[in-house]
């Protein structure tokens, strides 16, 4: 049986929902993509992307991998502040594994993390606004929120 699908989520867009209950810990999804130098990624984007927008998820050697161009369904995953799964890199692979048990109708989520090149402005903070509306939500997906 699957474990997740893809559908219309109320926090943005598309997201990703556990079809059956999922255990603390879990293993449940690679993130998959063309892998690219950083340079190539932002190049890329800047021609081809959408403000706010991206699915470019970086690696720990400076390369990128980009979920637009042979992309599986983990780069619908949307951002929470208070996130039920987590990221793991290994051996250059980024594996998305569950913090607590999910229930089956669930949506999954990831803290994003983002970083921009670009001074931080009142554009940049609309762009990248969090919609999680969690208890402790900090109102951005950005790593540096001030």
């Amino acid at each position: 049986m699957r474990r997740v699908i893809v559908r219309r989520s109320s926090i943005h867009g598309k997201g990703v929902f556990a079809m059956r209950p999922l255990a603390a810990g879990e293993r449940v999804l690679e993130y998959k993509g063309e892998i690219m130098a950083w340079r190539e990624a932002v190049r890329r984007h800047r021609r081809e992307g959408v403000a706010g927008h991206t699915f470019l998820f970086g690696l720990s050697d400076g390369r990128v991998i980009d979920g637009s161009r042979g992309g599986n369904s983990a780069r619908w995953l949307n951002h929470a502040c208070e996130p039920n799964c987590e990221t793991i890199e290994d051996a250059g692979r980024i594996f998305i594994h569950t913090l607590r048990p999910i229930e089956a109708g669930e949506e999954l989520f990831i803290e994003y993390l983002l970083t921009v090149d670009d001074p931080v402005d009142d554009d940049i903070r609309r762009q990248y606004a969090c919609r999680c509306a969690a208890p402790g939500c900090r109102q951005s997906m950005l790593a540096d929120a001030a």
